[in-house]
């Protein structure tokens, strides 16, 4: 089994990816005006409007998310952190080295999902996700 993506449900597809995309510097490819996908080398965010839940029995609301946090390796959460520090406005946290090893930096997107920019700083960190690359 291959995980392949995870899919955020907003009522604001083009304002989401623009989002996305400025946050990553990735580029969505766009397949209609509700369904894009952000893809990484690991996995992909793929972002669709609401309308597309009838397809699912309407599985999913938008803008109601309490317990995922979508997460992003970068090699340098402080050097990102400055990058984006006008574009988040106020963040969750600031990037903090966590007690697992990873230093960390906490946002949220403009539908207030949780995000988690995030870079292995310890050498059992280091070496955990080595093989997630």
């Amino acid at each position: 089994m291959d995980f392949i993506s995870i899919r955020i449900i907003t009522e604001d597809t083009q304002r989401l990816v623009a989002f996305y995309e400025q946050v990553t510097s990735l580029t969505a490819t766009r397949y209609t005006e509700d369904f894009a996908e952000l893809k990484t080398p690991s996995g992909t965010l793929a972002i669709a409007h609401h309308r597309t839940m009838a397809l699912f029995a309407g599985a999913a609301r938008p803008a109601d998310n309490h317990s995922v946090i979508v997460e992003f390796r970068v090699s340098d959460v402080d050097a990102e952190y400055q990058r984006l520090a006008s574009i988040l406005g106020k963040v969750v946290q600031e990037p903090t080295t966590m007690p697992w090893g990873n230093r960390s930096l906490l946002f949220r997107d403009p539908d207030g999902n949780l995000v988690n920019y995030f870079t292995p700083v310890s050498p059992d960190a280091i070496k955990r996700l080595a093989s997630r690359r």
